[in-house]
């Protein structure tokens, strides 16, 4: 599949010229549930990695996308998020729309953590790219401090706040890529190959921490292990269509 999308850099996380200096928005707790309705998406060269998905979530469900490498499970995500633009059907964060109108809106209520976590890891210290969204949403460096304290402490990393990512393992680097995410109080978690560049200790450590949040969650896997330990609902996504959808163990053993 030829990916000709626009790049996009840190979806949920604001840029600095995204939103106005000294921004603030209502604050929101809990999670939110995500509708899908008869969605499409097209590359400009007529690729097409989904077609006619239909998936509603409830809010504080924790559902697996599973698929095979060129399914669509990323387009999913990023049409989520709004970088992707629907040729049809439509997308509903709660009762918001994803579209241009609402995108700050829905990203503020949404955060994408990446398959790679240096995409998201990219300034001189963990603190400074944990703070990254918080400062570029016009918070005082008092407010931003308290927010990445507790972001890395809810992820039992705050230790690392210091160090430069590239002095960390594959496994700290994953955790300290879900605090750029959750310091922005996210109600919808999305997750592309969450454990992919880890070893089994590592993988083990991030579900442990992965399943004490209490988001709406998606993650986009082609492992069926992951998918088991991480949600109670999976849904097959083959060639950019959903085949499957139910209880993860009704679905993986039908694999």
């Amino acid at each position: 599949m030829h990916d000709t999308r626009e790049p996009i850099i840190h979806p949920g996380r604001p840029s600095a010229d995204e939103l106005p200096r000294g921004h603030r928005h209502p604050h929101e707790h809990g999670p939110v549930s995500l509708d899908i309705e008869g969605l499409s998406v097209s590359y400009s060269d007529g690729t097409r990695p989904l077609e006619d998905v239909t998936l509603h979530v409830d809010a504080g469900e924790k559902v697996a996308i599973i698929g095979a490498n060129g399914a669509g499970k990323t387009s999913l995500l990023l049409t989520i998020v709004g970088v992707l633009a629907p040729e049809s059907g439509r997308i509903l964060i709660g009762d918001v729309p994803v579209d241009k109108e609402h995108i700050l809106t829905v990203r503020r209520k949404v955060g994408l953590v990446f398959q790679n976590p240096d995409d998201q890891l990219f300034m001189p210290r963990v603190y400074d790219d944990v703070a990254f969204g918080p400062r570029n949403y016009g918070h005082t460096e008092a407010e931003v401090r308290e927010k990445v304290e507790a972001a890395l402490s809810e992820l039992s990393v705050l230790h690392l706040a210091e160090k430069s990512s590239l002095k960390l393992s594959g496994g700290e680097k994953r955790i300290c890529s879900i605090a750029t995410v959750l310091v922005m109080n996210p109600r919808l978690l999305l997750f592309d190959e969450p454990t992919a560049f880890l070893d089994r200790a590592a993988k083990s450590r991030f579900m442990e921490i992965l399943n004490r949040l209490g988001q709406t969650r998606l993650i986009a896997t082609h492992d069926p292990d992951i998918a088991h330990a991480a949600a109670d609902r999976a849904v097959i996504l083959e060639n950019g269509r959903i085949t499957a959808d139910g209880p993860v163990d009704t679905v993986l053993k039908a694999l």
